[in-house]
């Protein structure tokens, strides 16, 4: 046991020092955007130092855990641990929030709500990587939805109480389904109900029961990765949330998802994982192209880009599917590559209609000549989106290709058909970047409006751009740097259960 409590500092401190806000003078917002900012980057260090010192890379088991008994009547404990499966979840999450209240610096209405909200989200996000108690894990996955419902709600676009209340009408409702399988799987023990992940790890269910805890905890995860048909409020949220909550959308919420597919469906419920896994394979392989060739007809910009993150979750559900290290890997890599991508996009997205004040592609044009430092950010990251060699999108999408070729569990046929149709989705995916490069950036239509100047990137929105930029060349360069966090891990969820 580790007698320092690092987690628990890392998981509270967001939330609570987010609640002194509100004592803050009455001095204009810059003061509440500093003290955000600085609770943000001390979160960030404490989080890398605490990795970096008393986290052992080479071993797969759960380190730096934490056990306190919380509620004596019906032991509920405080259990928190992490592996090399939850750090790269937890640092993309400290990078991707820091740089969003850096983006949300525009935001002057109710901004101590506003900012109060981007931390309770950070440490919602941060326990749910960190839990090792499935209850602990369901009450961090719900601190989630009410932060996002009111910046959804009040800092939104036009038909923002719609998006807002789709979203939280579908969130809710597969909560309902996460819940229920938690309380399914913590009363169903031999000797006493418990919720202890490391126990229900070595517990084995009849097979029909574990069928059925399995679809429930799909459908909720299902929600939020999201797989289709689940997947409609998505893209009516991002068109509608201002875009640093984009950036925390895309850049962590949709991998926390991710992330409960394989802690939860993969390592405590394997038998029905390699029955589903030929289905998710198929599902994801399909969303590929449904969501890819969904996104070329997308006027709006941001619901553009939301359906391209539709497609590229495809990619962590065959990886997730396939049921081998490389696969398994391929995943972890792309929702760590499509965490940085998607929040780059949004973040260029948002601050171009901050520009030009238009939000559908049809609308804009010509748009190269007056803000050059945005084009050449916007056209850097699209080419990461569309997996450009170098850039981490196309290491992580190699890798599960390689998953799937090479996974022992699927015939030949099916392979060569799910490899051609994941090939055609990897084509359709620069049509739609591409158009969307040409329609915003080509052509002479903003040239013929009035008042035609705009500022172009300033110092702060450089800085958040060029700091996404580097991750994505960096791993897509040196892919072990995340590739050495996983390994091990993932070797040993698939040892322990699947070669049983």
């Amino acid at each position: 046991m580790n007698y320092f409590p690092w987690l628990t500092i890392i998981v509270v401190l967001p939330i609570s020092a987010g609640s002194l806000i509100f004592f803050l003078p009455h001095r204009g917002n810059k003061l509440i955007r500093w003290y955000t900012i600085c609770i943000c980057v001390l979160e960030l260090l404490l989080t890398t130092y605490t990795f970096c010192y008393h986290f052992q890379l080479d071993d797969p088991l759960i380190q730096l855990a934490e056990n306190y008994k919380w509620i004596h009547f019906f032991d509920f404990y405080w259990r928190l641990g992490i592996d090399g499966l939850s750090v790269g979840p937890i640092l993309l999450t400290g990078f991707i929030t820091t740089l969003a209240t850096l983006a949300a610096w525009p935001v002057t209405r109710d901004s101590r709500l506003f900012h109060f909200l981007m931390l309770a989200m950070y440490s919602g996000q941060i326990g749910s990587f960190s839990s090792r108690d499935l209850l602990l894990f369901f009450i961090m996955w719900e601190l989630e939805l009410i932060p996002v419902y009111l910046l959804l709600s009040m800092w939104g676009g036009k038909k923002r109480l719609y998006s807002a209340t789709k979203f939280i009408l579908y969130t809710a409702g597969g909560s309902i389904f996460l819940l229920i399988g938690v309380f399914g799987i913590g009363l169903y023990g031999s000797n006493e109900p418990t919720l202890n992940f490391e126990t229900l790890a070595n517990q084995s269910y009849p097979f029909a029961l574990e069928i059925i805890f399995y679809i429930g905890f799909l459908i909720a995860f299902a929600v939020k990765l999201p797989i289709i048909p689940l997947h409609t409020w998505l893209p009516d949220t991002h068109g509608e949330a201002h875009y640093s909550t984009c950036m925390l959308l895309a850049g962590i919420l949709l991998k926390m998802g991710a992330y409960g597919l394989v802690r939860i469906n993969m390592e405590l419920l394997p038998h029905a994982h390699s029955l589903f896994s030929p289905w998710l394979i198929i599902v994801g392989t399909i969303q590929i192209i449904y969501a890819a060739s969904t996104s070329l007809g997308q006027r709006n910009l941001k619901k553009r880009i939301a359906y391209s993150s539709v497609s590229h979750m495809g990619f962590i559900i065959i990886g997730i599917g396939s049921i081998t290290d490389t696969g398994l890997n391929g995943a972890i890599l792309q929702i760590i590559s499509h965490g940085f991508i998607g929040a780059a996009l949004f973040f260029l997205a948002g601050t171009s209609y901050d520009r030009i004040r238009l939000a559908h592609l049809d609308e804009m044009g010509g748009m190269a000549i007056p803000i050059p430092k945005i084009f050449t950010m916007f056209s850097i990251l699209s080419m990461a989106s569309l997996a450009l060699p170098g850039m981490s999108g196309f290491v992580a999408e190699l890798i599960v290709f390689f998953g799937i070729i090479t996974s022992q569990k699927i015939f030949l046929m099916p392979k060569i058909l799910i490899t051609f149709v994941m090939a055609i989705g990897m084509i359709l995916t620069p049509i739609y970047s591409l158009s969307m490069s040409r329609q915003m950036f080509y052509g002479y239509k903003l040239f013929n409006t009035k008042n035609f100047y705009f500022f172009d990137s300033g110092p702060r929105e450089l800085f958040v751009s060029i700091s996404i930029f580097l991750p994505v060349i960096g791993i897509g360069i040196y892919p072990d740097f995340v590739l050495s966090l996983s390994d091990d891990k993932v070797e040993a969820i698939l040892s322990n259960y699947f070669y049983r």
